[in-house]
């Protein structure tokens, strides 16, 4: 089973070199992939707006600066984003920073997308809220068109391109990964479509699994893809919410931690997340106490699931 490590922005505190050692830490324990998670900016709860599930000073690096980083320390550990809010950014522009991204650390790169929920972000970036989920998929064949092709020629509604070219390409080129988040049946569809694997956050039980799946094979048929090609990951438990004491130290629990990671690998998960911002949260709070929290539970989850 794949093990991924949800990277905690927090870390920067302790400055730059704290960051560099997680990074490089959490390759040397055995993890298979480092991922990190995009907002830009952050709205405070106001009159109008929908309530926001994470505090407005929430600190977040950005996603590519980043990988950027963690990419200069490591060697062999893939490195990707869980998610990055792609209706938000320029394709075009992602399509070079992915590349970029792909050359710098020799094809190790796995692109997570997903349309986000806060309307307020969008509002601030300049990009519309309610054409997100046409934008997404148009923004996907796009990225696509930039890393396989010599001369892009695309037509779309929103992202129309006429004669352009982008060097370098990624070193996986066009097959270069790219994973979709959501928990939602227009999510599920956008995954057996165009996707390569369904990064899924908070799994209620093994039916909700199971309909899911069912929904992305199903599409990934009618797309004329091949649904046994498509990878299954989920976020073991996310960062715990304000009273949630069950929650708060489920992390520093790993024979929890490990009885969850069972119940996702027998509903047909083949990959896992361990969230360090919810180690953090569980009382790890300095990197050394981090990597300490995230060795216990490679190794537990290692003897458990492989």
């Amino acid at each position: 089973m794949k093990l991924a490590v949800e990277f905690p922005s927090v870390a920067y505190r302790e400055g730059p070199k704290a960051i560099g050692k997680l990074a490089k830490g959490i390759e040397d324990i055995g993890y298979d992939q480092l991922d990190v998670y995009d907002h830009v900016v952050m709205g405070y709860d106001i009159e109008g707006r929908t309530k926001s599930i994470y505090p407005a000073q929430m600190p977040i690096i950005e996603a590519f600066m980043m990988l950027s980083y963690a990419a200069a320390v490591t060697e062999k550990i893939g490195l990707g984003t869980e998610v990055l809010i792609l209706p938000q950014r320029q394709p075009a522009l992602v399509a070079k920073q992915v590349s970029s991204l792909d050359t710098l650390s020799d094809g190790r790169v796995r692109l997570g997308v997903g349309i986000g929920w806060q309307e307020s972000e969008y509002e601030a970036l300049g990009e519309s809220f309610t054409t997100r989920g046409r934008r997404m998929d148009e923004a996907m064949e796009l990225l696509r068109a930039y890393w396989r092709e010599e001369r892009i020629e695309f037509e779309s509604e929103h992202y129309p391109t006429e004669a352009m070219a982008m060097e370098p390409k990624p070193p996986q080129g066009g097959d270069l990964p790219i994973w979709v988040g959501g928990n939602t049946p227009p999510a599920f569809r956008r995954v057996g479509k165009y996707g390569d694997g369904w990064l899924a956050s908070q799994v209620s039980d093994a039916d909700f699994a199971t309909r899911a799946m069912d929904m992305i094979r199903d599409a990934a048929v009618s797309a004329g893809r091949d649904p046994n090609a498509i990878g299954w990951q989920s976020m073991i438990a996310p960062p715990p919410r304000a009273g949630d004491t069950a929650g708060k130290t489920f992390y520093a629990e790993p024979d929890r931690v490990a009885a969850r990671v069972v119940e996702l690998k027998e509903m047909g998960f083949d990959g896992v997340a361990v969230n360090a911002t919810a180690i953090f949260q569980s009382g790890s709070r300095s990197v050394d106490a981090m990597l300490d929290a995230l060795r216990t539970i490679h190794d537990r989850l290692r003897q458990e699931v492989g």
